[in-house]
């Protein structure tokens, strides 16, 4: 292996300036010990930042460790990355707050009545969830616990059970704030504060498509999701059901309407209202008697494992990166595609099939890290705006978290329900959403004002 790596190296140094053929050699290269890595169950973060610097070496020697290594330390030098572990610290807060606790309860009994009510709830509060957390594993995990002993209890078909929890606590990586529109923000070079909005929209439109579903679902098998039983609806008159709704839902909207009217308002930056909100999310865990400790300790510990886990996929996607553009790479592979004559559109739906395909076996952060530099440039010189371009993949991501075999969410109901549900139960239940985050992805490609209105209204 050695000698081998020595006479590739040793080609490259030979040839002096290099080919574009060597340089289609190296690239092909990279992604093929790319794959190889991932194929093998190693680490994403230490497969692309170690391909990265090998290859890097391979075409230049030292220079093309530098070149990584100059990439990772740009990477590390972006302030807007600061809002990461600050929004995941908000979110650890107001998971341990159980803020989701008391509104769940309250408007389950609200939506009660009507058939696959319980159903509703879930979508609604996991929408409210997903405004505050900005964490899929949080959201999930919260509502699985808090909504699925009660959804089964009730009647619920385990498969639409399933599904709603994982569709619903997936919007928490999609609805601002959140981590993953702070990093591809970052990369894409892109305001992070525009993304939020960019991402509003489309989020809520998503939250409102679910409901619909589970609405009509519902209506034609009523036995899937069945209303509460007059019993149960008499433990809590309608009276107390609004009020209930009411004040369990203001904290949570003070702390949405605190973090994004900062931003709105011009008052702070993302990076800033990030600070604030994880501030807020903590005097709501004293407001809320759950504050101890422990749980401080608890909550800093968790932050700081989910920081580093994604700052080392970051840094790893930096120099792997560096590598593949220093060797013209998006230029080689844009030159491919234009030869093909597809078009721009040609080009866009590719790069969604192939963020849709790389998500039935890798999370979010490796797929940005891997199409955004290939595609980027591509999406440019079609004249794609990024704004809406990185909406609308964060959109698509969506699906990343229920896409069998790998999907996250399908794993953490998996550890939540009963034995009595299999896993083909999951993955047959998250199918329908599935194809609204698909649904959804083509209206706001059809229909770009979705994406575009509300940030155009905000720089206006």
């Amino acid at each position: 292996m050695a000698s081998i790596m020595q006479s590739l190296q040793g080609l490259v140094a030979s040839s002096g300036i290099m080919s574009n053929e060597l340089a289609i050699a190296m690239i092909i290269l990279l992604f093929g010990l790319m794959i190889i890595g991932l194929a093998m169950g190693q680490e994403l973060a230490f497969v692309l930042g170690g391909v990265g610097v090998l290859v890097g070496w391979l075409a230049w020697g030292d220079p093309g460790v530098t070149i990584a290594m100059t990439k990772v330390y740009d990477q590390m030098q972006s302030y807007s990355m600061v809002a990461i572990p600050m929004f995941v610290l908000m979110a650890n807060f107001l998971t341990h707050s159980k803020v989701a606790d008391g509104l769940f309860e309250s408007i389950r009994y609200l939506f009660g009545p009507l058939k696959g009510g319980l159903g509703l709830a879930v979508i609604v509060v996991s929408t409210v969830f997903a405004a505050t957390t900005g964490i899929v594993g949080a959201s999930v995990v919260t509502m699985g616990m808090l909504s699925i002993p009660i959804l089964l209890r009730s009647g619920y078909k385990p498969s639409l059970a399933c599904g709603m929890v994982c569709a619903g606590g997936s919007l928490g990586i999609l609805i601002p704030p959140s981590i993953m529109l702070v990093s591809m923000g970052s990369y894409a070079e892109v305001s992070v504060g525009k993304i939020f909005f960019a991402a509003i929209v489309p989020g809520l439109l998503l939250s409102l498509c679910y409901i619909i579903y589970v609405m009509v679902v519902c209506h034609i098998h009523p036995d899937w999701g069945p209303a509460m039983s007059e019993e149960e609806l008499a433990a809590m008159p309608l009276k107390k059901r609004l009020t209930g709704s009411l004040v369990n839902l203001i904290p949570p909207l003070i702390l949405i309407f605190g973090v994004l009217g900062s931003i709105f308002t011009g008052v702070a930056t993302p990076t800033e209202a990030a600070g604030v909100g994880a501030l807020f999310a903590l005097i709501l865990a004293i407001f809320y008697k759950q504050f101890s400790w422990k749980m401080l300790l608890d909550s800093v510990l968790d932050t700081a494992k989910t920081t580093a886990m994604v700052f080392i996929i970051l840094f790893g996607a930096a120099a792997f990166t560096g590598v593949f553009m220093s060797l013209d790479g998006d230029q080689i592979i844009a030159n491919w595609i234009m030869a093909m004559g597809i078009g721009k559109w040609g080009a866009f739906a590719i790069m969604m099939l192939i963020v849709f395909i790389m998500g039935m076996f890798i999370d979010w952060l490796g797929i940005v890290m891997i199409v955004f530099p290939i595609f980027l440039p591509i999406m440019d010189m079609f004249g794609f705006d990024r704004l809406w371009l990185v909406a609308v993949t964060a959109v698509m991501l969506q699906t990343c978290f229920m896409t069998p075999p790998f999907g996250f969410a399908l794993f953490y109901i998996k550890g939540i329900v009963p034995e009595s549900v299999k896993i083909t139960d999951i993955y047959r239940g998250v199918i329908p959403f599935i194809g609204i985050v698909v649904l959804v992805t083509i209206l706001c490609t059809v229909f770009p004002q979705l994406v575009t209105w509300l940030p155009n209204l905000v720089a206006g």
